[in-house]
């Protein structure tokens, strides 16, 4: 069987069992990560990084999670379907109420793909605070779809000086500037310091797989291995057909697996760079971007190889998603529904500049939105059940839908689908009647061919567009930018998927409405815990006083 490397304290091993038990008590703790700042953060029994989570397609995973908190929480697997489980998924007002401080709760997961997943704090942002681990899916032993000797980890994190509220504040607040000053974060490296990552050791005529995973909060990843090849066979927990890359820039929430041929020879030994960036962050020496530089070891007594000049190629060839081909084979799905969305930011009547998606800035619901989907019987279908500000889209169970999400901002966005993967088909520039900016003119059209890729979170780059298709299951999938800080400024929506369907089949666990009582949420009704359409007790709908498109 093979098996991974996490590179935090030493090895961490398969779960061999069918039933895999994790246990996480959260609470805050005061700690030092990128060996410059010493800070309050949130911790998984008392303790940062956190250690991944590994079990095998086929298990069932157990996580029991105590909440040590003075506020509720939450826990999302990113990247798992969840198949006649969405009560499960965990984003807190969309399929459950927060676990009051000093409760428990477990999630129940059976797991029914391979690939590298992640597990992450759903509520008030706790991701940026630390909370926040790999989770790795193995194939079963012999059902590898690629052949590798040795597994490796490497996951990416932004860490910021100070706590994600204090940076939302200085952000929302209209006595404020917006965009308020820039934070610059640090990188870390498998929980560590970017610089000081424990070494990769490879032997000659072996072959690597390296799992990349950027668990950051806004920033992008650029991740490279010179003097090697470098073939990519996963995206998002679905595997491709190998594609060769020099580069892959690793958007927040997104997550790889290359596969690496070492050389025959110990001759050399090498440095793989992860240079973190964000594009709304102006060059600034020291500051941004930072790079990172980890070391590859063949032998112990062999120098490093310069590979300066591997940079300088004309050739340089970055990972371009749409060019991908999954290895399922499966064709384009014809889609029978067609959304449309814009998304960008609005200076609202309130002082705040917040963020939208067809100018509309999400709200929580006052009744979690899946118990909205199972108590509101045949109005479950009508949308405005919902809420003014969920931003709810109701489809019908397996409707075949293409989203067009179109960006007319200068910062990209890291657009994520809970519950399932979409096939990527279609890139280009953004539709506009104001035109864009004359570095961002010479975006070209680009449509996939074959078998479109399919992956759980697109980065949208400036000034374009991207079209998406999936198909409509049972279940409530939350849809939203995986920035925290856009998220936390209303760029977010909710899919409700086959709610007619959902009432006849999903039964969710006492825990869960109890979970709710006890916080005097409601579990039935509307958005606002109210028959039909009174949205008595929602906070009033702000008005938009001027479309100004950028966020910070």
């Amino acid at each position: 069987m093979n098996f991974c490397i996490a590179l935090y304290i030493g090895l961490f091993t398969v779960a061999t069992t069918k039933h895999v038990v994790v246990n996480w008590d959260i609470s805050h703790i005061t700690v030092n990560r990128d060996d410059y700042n010493l800070r309050r953060a949130i911790g998984v029994n008392g303790k940062l990084p956190i250690p991944p989570v590994e079990a095998t397609v086929g298990d069932t995973l157990e996580l029991n999670v105590h909440n040590g908190l003075d506020r509720p929480t939450t826990i999302h697997a990113h990247g798992l379907f969840q198949t006649n489980n969405t009560h499960m998924d965990g984003p807190a007002m969309i399929t459950q109420c927060g676990i009051p401080p000093g409760d428990s709760f477990t999630y129940h997961y059976t797991l029914e793909q391979a690939g590298s997943m992640w597990l992450h704090g759903h509520l008030a942002h706790e991701i940026s605070d630390g909370l926040r681990a790999a989770f790795i899916i193995h194939d079963k032993p012999g059902a590898e779809l690629y052949h590798y000797d040795k597994d490796y980890l490497l996951t990416f994190e932004d860490w910021f000086s100070t706590e994600f509220a204090d940076r939302m504040y200085h952000t929302i607040n209209p006595k404020e500037e917006f965009p308020p000053p820039k934070s610059y974060a640090y990188g870390l490296v498998n929980g560590v310091n970017g610089n000081i990552t424990q070494t990769l050791n490879f032997e000659p005529g072996k072959t690597y797989r390296i799992r990349l995973v950027n668990m950051g909060d806004i920033n992008s990843f650029q991740f490279s291995l010179p003097g090697h090849e470098m073939y990519v066979i996963e995206a998002d927990g679905e595997y491709s057909v190998p594609y060769f890359t020099d580069g892959i820039d690793i958007g927040p929430a997104q997550r790889y697996s290359v596969l690496i041929k070492a050389h025959n020879t110990d001759a050399f030994n090498y440095y793989f760079n992860a240079t973190m960036h964000a594009n709304f962050i102006s060059a600034s020496p020291g500051l941004s971007p930072r790079v990172y530089t980890g070391k590859i070891e063949y032998s112990a007594d062999a120098p490093y190889q310069d590979t300066r000049a591997f940079y300088e190629k004309p050739d340089f060839k970055w990972l371009n998603d749409i060019e991908m081909h999954s290895a399922s084979g499966h064709p384009a799905m014809v889609p029978n529904r067609k959304l449309y969305l814009e998304i960008g930011n609005n200076l609202y009547n309130t002082g705040q500049h917040l963020d939208h998606i067809n100018n509309i800035t999400f709200v929580m619901p006052n009744v979690p939105t899946l118990f909205t989907a199972l108590s509101m019987g045949s109005l479950a279908m009508d949308p405005r059940v919902y809420g003014p500000q969920t931003n709810a889209v109701v489809l019908k169970y397996g409707d075949v839908v293409e989203l067009t999400i179109n960006n007319f901002s200068t910062l990209l966005h890291p657009f994520h689908r809970h519950g399932g993967t979409f096939q990527i088909t279609e890139y280009g520039p953004a539709g506009s009647s104001t035109p864009a900016p004359e570095s961002f003119q010479n975006i070209t059209v680009q449509k996939s061919k074959g078998s479109p890729m399919r992956r759980d979170t697109i980065s949208l780059t400036e000034f374009s567009y991207v079209k998406v298709v999936f198909q409509a299951t049972a279940a409530v999938n939350f849809f939203h930018c995986h920035n925290s800080i856009h998220s936390a400024m209303g760029m977010d929506m909710v899919f409700i998927e086959g709610p007619d369907v959902l009432q006849k089949t999903l039964q969710i666990p006492n825990a869960m409405y109890e979970m709710c009582h006890k916080q005097g949420i409601p579990t039935t009704g509307n958005a606002a815990g109210n028959i039909g359409f009174d949205f008595t007790g929602l906070p009033n709908v702000p008005t938009i006083v001027k479309q100004t498109g950028d966020n910070q």
